[in-house]
This record gives structure tokens, C-alpha cells and sequence, in this order.
């Protein structure tokens, strides 16, 4: 897998994909950064140095033997088929295929067994998705899990570059005075909290939290698990935060879940009720771990069956781009070193 493509390369999660794959020294023969007419042409730092952006066609991903893909959901239904035909392995980073039954949806660290069943297509989760499973799982492995509800405060780097450019130049133009006005969010996102931007369904779920409930399920290998989300968008530039209240089939200790959250891979535990120092967004940003803290008892179940937590995870890192590269690496490893 060492021809490389990445698709939507000057995008947030594109340009991290070059980051993450220089930083983990990826082994690379050769990479093209491929995106639309808009940016081809422009010179950027690739995964093994300064690249030109070339157009994204379809004889683009001729040669290649490993393509990620993060142009958006229509993009990847449009070129993915002709990039499994001419060999290349896909691992998609948006909605397109998530919920197909042939299509493994992985997170390394919970499902690795699943990537090896591709049919030359695997499926990156959902940023939220990933952020949430990663703290359920070490959790459910060791008491099951029959309910959760989560609310998420979701940073503009879900939304991309051009959503983080306009979080960054209303605040400017609110500080000095000025109407901040929305272009890529509907309505203002400096100074704001307001509902997750995606559309809303006949059920009142909007696509992110329907994500959640549906790619939870998936992931865990657990269909009857109950997922009841509420998505925020709050003026962050990167890293989503996660507030989860977690009912399990029987009592679980504050002890006992955070010493299986200690031990899980890519969580790390920040939890100092005395320093009153928990996970925030700016210290998940920039960081491949899962940041989790205010582990405690839910009041509202007595009986002891029932945890509340934060959780804090770059969404460009762990949320995206890393856990594609991690699929990537658990592909390359020998067999017997995947589990």
C-alpha cells in the first residue's frame, strides 16, 4: 500500500490526513493530493513534502494502492466504485457507505476483526460516533450497556475549513463592533451555541444524531442498544466535547469504570474533582487520545447501574484522519499483531 491517494486533500480533514501520515511515518512510495478545480494547482505540505494539488479524476486513482477519501459523501459515491475496480483499497472518511452491511465500519481499538473483511472498502465512522464508542466500549465490555444519552457541543472543525475560517472572522468582527454574518452556518456561530447544522428528519432527529444511534450500533455489534443524542454546535475550532449518562445491565463503581477507562488504548483519564481540572477542547485539540473525566454516579438510578462522564477528542485527529491512517496501519501489520 505504499502508491498512495488522498481525495479532498485541501480540505481540514485532507490537509490532517498529510499531518498524521508524515508524523506516523507512513511508509509512502509515492502520494497524489487530489482535489477539486478550485484548489489544483496549489502547492501543499504532503505527507513526504511540498506537493501540487492535482484535479480529482476519475484515471487520478489509476496506480494507487491505498485511497482516502474525504471530499464528502456525493464524491465518494461518484469515484470510489472506479477506485476499488482499478485495485486501489478505499477508506472513505464520510457518510456514503457507513451503514452498508457489505462495508466494514471501524474503530481500530473496538472492531479491528472487521477491517480484515473488506472487499476493498472500509468505512471511516462518524467524528461523534468515534469520540463516544471509544469511551463506551472498554465500559461495556465489562458490564453491558442498555442506554445512553449524550449531548455533544461540537466544534467548527466539524464542518470544515471554511466553517472554522468563519468561526475565527466573526469573533473578530463581533469584538470590534461588527454583525457577524453566517455564510457556512445558518446562523451566527461566534458567541453562540445553537443546534447541530445538519438536516432534521420526520422523526426529530437531525443526520448527526441519527449517525450516532445507527453507527454506535454497528460499531459495538449490539442492535438493541438505545442511543438518545442531542448535537450541539458550540464557538470551538477543534476537538468535540461529549457529556454521556450511561445506564448499564447492573451495578458498575466509579472505581471500577475508571480503572477499565485507564487501561482502554487511546483514552486518557482527566478527572481532578479537587483542581476542578477535567477535559476541555483545548487540550483534546492536537491530541490522538480521547480525553475523560467527571466520572460519576448517576443520581437518577439509585440502584448503582447508571455513570455520567465528559469526554473531549480532536475531531480532526481520533475523529477523522487518525483513524483512518490507524486502519491503514492495521492492515499493513502482520496478522497475528492486528488484535
Amino acid at each position: 500500500m505504499n502508491r498512495v491517494a488522498i481525495v479532498g486533500a485541501t480540505g481540514a480533514v485532507g490537509q490532517e490526513f498529510c499531518t498524521i501520515l508524515r508524523q506516523r511515518r507512513f511508509p509512502i512510495e509515492s502520494v497524489r493530493l487530489l482535489a477539486s478545480a478550485r484548489s489544483a494547482g496549489r502547492t501543499v505540505e504532503g505527507p513526504i513534502g511540498p506537493a501540487r494539488v492535482e484535479l480529482l479524476r476519475p484515471e487520478m486513482l489509476e496506480g494507487i494502492d491505498l485511497a482516502f477519501f474525504s471530499a464528502g459523501a456525493a464524491v465518494s459515491r461518484e469515484l470510489v466504485g472506479h477506485a476499488r475496480k482499478v485495485g486501489a483499497l478505499v477508506i472513505d472518511n464520510s457518510s456514503a457507505f457507513r451503514l452498508d452491511p457489505d462495508v466494514p465500519l471501524v474503530v481500530p481499538e473496538i472492531n479491528p476483526q472487521a477491517a480484515r473483511r473488506h472487499q476493498g472498502l472500509i468505512a471511516n465512522p462518524n467524528c461523534s460516533t468515534i469520540i463516544m464508542t471509544l469511551v463506551l466500549w472498554p465500559l461495556h465490555r465489562i458490564n453491558p450497556i442498555r442506554r445512553v444519552v449524550v449531548a455533544t457541543y461540537q466544534a467548527a472543525s466539524g464542518a470544515g475549513a471554511r466553517a472554522m475560517a468563519e468561526l475565527e472572522h466573526q469573533t473578530r468582527a463581533a469584538l470590534s463592533g461588527q454583525p457577524a454574518r453566517p455564510e457556512v452556518f445558518p446562523v451566527p456561530c461566534a458567541f453562540n451555541v445553537f443546534s447541530h447544522d445538519s438536516p432534521v428528519g420526520p422523526d426529530g432527529c437531525n443526520a448527526e444524531e441519527r449517525k450516532m444511534i445507527l453507527e454506535t450500533r454497528r460499531i459495538l455489534g449490539e442492535p438493541t442498544i438505545q442511543i438518545a443524542p442531542t448535537c450541539m454546535r458550540v464557538p470551538v475550532m477543534r476537538a468535540h466535547t461529549e457529556a454521556l449518562s450511561i445506564e448499564f445491565s447492573g451495578p458498575i463503581s466509579v472505581e471500577r469504570a475508571r480503572a477499565a477507562l485507564a487501561a482502554a488504548p487511546g483514552l486518557r483519564i482527566v478527572d481532578e474533582p479537587q483542581t476542578r481540572r477535567f477535559p476541555t477542547p483545548l487540550e483534546a485539540a492536537g491530541q490522538d487520545c480521547i480525553l475523560v473525566g467527571r466520572i460519576r454516579q448517576d443520581p437518577s438510578l439509585p440502584d448503582g447501574r447508571g455513570l455520567q462522564l465528559i469526554c473531549c477528542g480532536d475531531q480532526l485527529r481520533k475523529g477523522a484522519a487518525l483513524n483512518a491512517v490507524q486502519i491503514a496501519e492495521l492492515l499493513l501489520a502482520p496478522a497475528e499483531a492486528r488484535l
